[in-house]
C-alpha cells in the first residue's frame, strides 16, 4: 500500500513509519522539521531509513500548498495519516495564531487535497486535550467538547469538526484518534516524561505544578502505534476514537515511580498550579476494543522502564537513535 504520513519523522510519526515500512508498505514522510524542538534529533528518527527504496522523504510544511500538491501527486496515496501539528498546550497559549494555522489550516489542506487526489482513507491525531475540563470520567467519545482551555485544545477540536464536513460531503473514510499523553522512545524532549526521566538521572529539581494530585493517562507508544495501524481499512465512514491507558496516574504517584526506576532521590520544585493544566485525563476505550479489537498492553512502569533503557543507551551515549 502507499501511504503519506504527515509529521513522519515525529515522535508518533517515526514509529508509525517504522511499523508501515516493516509491513512492506511504501511511504512518503512530509516533516517541516521546525525548530520546536532540535531538529536534528527528529533527523535521527529517522536516519535508518536513508537508502531504503519504499521511504520517500520531502522535507515540507503542510502549509506549503503547492508543495503539499506535488507530494500527493507523487505519491498518490491510497492512505493519509496526518500527525504533523503544532504540539503542546501550554506553549499555545502564547502563539496561538501559529496553532490555528498549522493545526486549522495545515490539517485543511490535507484533507482538501486528499479529496482531489483520491485519497478515500485518513487517519488524523486528535487529543484527549480536546475534553477539557470534563466533570465526569473516563472520557467517552460521545461527552460534549465544547469547552477547551486552551488554543491547542481549540484548534485539534476544530481539526475533527472539519474533517468531519470531509466526510459528509464527499464521504471520505477518517478516523480521529484521541490520543493520550504519549510517552516513550523518541518522546518530545518537553514531553513530561522524557522531561523528568532526564532531570532526575542528572540530579536536576523536578517542576511540579500544583499539588500533584492531579492525574494523567499515560499511554505507552507501543500501544498508540499499534492502535493507529488497527484502524486501515475499516472503512467506518466517520468515527472518533480514544486510545489511552484507561489508568489515571496521579502527579505525586508519577513522580514516585520515575524517581524508582532511575533510583534517584528526586528534587521537587514546588510551583503553582498552570491554568491550562486540567484536573485529570481519563480514557473510556470500550470503543477502540469494540471498533479495532484493541486495548493497551504496558503499564507505566514498565513503559518508563523501557523508555530509561533507550535514554540511557541513545541520548547518554549520544548514539544514533532507532
Amino acid at each position: 500500500m502507499k501511504v503519506l504520513v504527515t509529521g513522519g519523522a515525529g515522535f508518533i510519526g517515526s514509529h508509525v513509519v517504522d511499523r508501515l515500512l516493516e509491513a512492506g508498505d511504501e511511504v512518503w514522510v512530509v516533516d517541516n522539521f521546525n525548530d520546536y524542538y532540535d531538529p536534528a534529533f527528529k533527523r535521527r528518527n529517522i536516519a535508518h531509513h536513508a537508502g531504503s527504496q519504499k521511504f520517500h522523504l520531502h522535507e515540507l510544511d503542510i502549509l506549503d500548498e503547492s508543495g503539499m500538491r506535488r507530494v500527493f501527486a507523487e505519491a498518490k496515496p491510497e492512505l493519509t495519516i496526518h500527525l504533523a501539528a503544532r504540539v503542546g498546550v501550554r506553549p499555545s497559549l502564547d502563539q496561538a495564531l501559529l496553532y490555528e494555522q498549522v493545526n486549522v489550516r495545515g490539517s485543511t489542506i490535507v484533507l482538501e487535497l486528499a479529496k482531489q487526489h483520491g485519497c478515500r482513507e485518513l487517519i488524523l491525531a486528535s487529543s484527549s486535550s480536546v475534553y477539557g475540563r470534563q466533570a465526569k470520567s473516563p472520557f467517552s467519545e460521545d461527552d460534549p467538547v465544547d469547552h477547551p482551555v486552551s488554543p491547542y485544545a481549540a484548534t485539534k477540536r476544530a481539526m475533527e469538526l472539519v474533517a468531519y464536513t470531509y466526510h459528509h460531503l464527499w464521504k471520505l473514510d477518517i478516523v480521529c484518534l484521541r490520543f493520550f499523553n504519549v510517552y516513550g522512545e523518541r518522546g518530545r524532549p518537553d514531553n513530561i516524561p522524557a522531561m523528568f526521566t532526564k532531570l532526575a538521572v542528572e540530579g536536576k529539581p523536578i517542576p511540579r505544578f500544583g499539588d500533584g494530585t492531579t492525574k494523567r493517562d499515560y499511554t505507552y507508544i507501543n500501544d498508540i502505534v499499534a492502535g493507529v495501524l488497527a484502524c486501515r481499512g475499516k472503512k467506518f465512514g466517520f468515527e472518533i476514537i480514544n486510545l489511552g491507558n484507561h489508568t489515571p496516574v496521579s502527579l505525586n504517584d508519577f513522580m514516585t515511580t520515575i524517581g524508582q526506576i532511575t533510583g534517584r532521590q528526586l528534587d521537587v520544585q514546588a510551583l503553582p498550579p498552570h491554568p491550562a493544566d486540567v484536573p485529570i485525563t481519563f480514557a473510556d476505550v470500550s470503543k477502540a476494543k469494540r471498533l479495532l479489537g484493541w486495548e493497551p498492553t504496558t503499564t507505566l512502569r514498565d513503559g518508563l522502564g523501557l523508555y530509561l533503557e533507550w535514554y540511557q543507551h541513545n541520548q547518554l551515549t549520544k548514539r544514533a537513535i532507532r
